[in-house]
């Protein structure tokens, strides 16, 4: 099993930022593009990235909500995590379990999402909806390859 990307990973980054907004609920969208922020908050004028500026990771997002469903699944089936029916549609939700259990999470990595999270949770989601989030994201990610491009020409 390849770790990196896994639902394993992403299931415990998506805990981290259920635990966060605990217990207001998340839809699919919102957790991908906040997990996506929480790993290139450094793009988004928050704490340093977690993860490197590669080339097209604007692209990670159409892979990213399939996984995400699979790790939500692991989430849900370990009892960290529901499954809400709001006015807007499925939402996702930690249980009181899922913050307890991230609070047991001792590795450095897991506190580096924490501090992420929350920046992502109270500031960058406060003053954008999921759909303008990605929207950012592709366009910060295309101007990207757009300039990346035009030096190989």
């Amino acid at each position: 099993m390849n770790p990196l990307n896994s639902p394993l990973e992403v299931g415990v980054r998506a805990l981290v930022l259920l635990a966060e907004s605990h217990p207001e609920p998340m839809d699919i969208a919102r957790l991908v593009a906040l997990d996506h922020v929480v790993l290139h908050s450094g793009e988004f004028n928050g704490p340093p990235s977690l993860h490197p500026n590669l080339p097209a990771r604007g692209g990670e997002l159409g892979m990213k909500r399939a996984v995400l469903e699979e790790a939500l699944l692991v989430l849900i089936r370990a009892g960290l995590a529901g499954i809400v029916d709001d006015s807007e549609g499925l939402m996702y939700r930690a249980t009181d379990r899922g913050p307890v259990f991230v609070d047991v999470l001792e590795a450095s990595y897991v506190e580096s999402l924490r501090e992420r999270a929350e920046w992502a949770v109270h500031r960058f989601a406060a003053r954008s909806d999921a759909r303008t989030a990605t929207q950012e994201i592709i366009e910060r990610a295309s101007a990207e390859l757009a300039r990346s491009g035009a030096g190989h020409e």
